[in-house]
This record gives C-alpha cells, structure tokens and sequence, in this order.
C-alpha cells in the first residue's frame, strides 16, 4: 500500500463521521473519543508494564488507528487539519528543543 498523505486519511475518515449530529455535537463527539482511545491504548500498555502480559501490537496499532481517526476529526471540527496541528507542533518542538531533547538531571552541575 502507498503513503497515505494526512489530506488524504482526513478526507477518507470525514466521510465516516455520523451526519445526523449538528458541527458542535461532532467536535464532541471527536473529542470524547479521543479520550476514549486514548484510555484504550493506556490500559494496554499499563497491563505490558504492570503485569506481565504481552505487548498486542495489533491491537494498539488498531487503537490508536482510532484514536487518528478522533484527532482528525476534532482537528476538522475545529476548523483547523492535521497538517497544521502538526506543523505548529513542529515549530513549537524546535522552539523547546533546538538540539533534540536532553534530560536536565545528566547535565553536569
């Protein structure tokens, strides 16, 4: 399968959103399902951690497939895109880090 371009997955998910549900009803929708999933993916990784028990790729690749889905959307709901939450970040992240990220408890002192 090719790249997928974030405009194109965007335009693909916005298909699937539930059209009986005004624009507001949808943000919410899109955010409370991103905490949703977001829960999902922590609740999977917490039992690797804590208990012992095998880390489901699948199903964290699966989850959090979902939990793109519900940001995409939040992102379009809000009116703005991947895109550009994702290069706002970008720049945020070189603005906070301009030589990558050093933990400050190893600088020498």
């Amino acid at each position: 399968m090719p790249p997928m371009r974030l405009a194109e997955y965007e335009e693909f998910a916005a298909r699937t959103t539930n059209t009986m549900l005004g624009e507001k009803e949808r943000l919410l929708d899109s955010a409370a399902g991103l905490s949703e999933e977001a829960g999902e993916i922590l609740s999977l990784v917490r039992k690797h951690v804590f208990q012992s028990k095998t880390l489901e790729r699948e199903r964290i690749s699966e989850e959090l497939g979902d939990a793109l889905w519900c940001l995409a959307m939040t992102a379009k709901h809000a009116g703005t895109s991947l895109e550009e939450v994702a290069q706002a970040n970008v720049a945020k992240l070189r603005t906070r880090y301009p030589d990558g990220y050093r933990d400050p408890s190893t600088d020498a002192k």
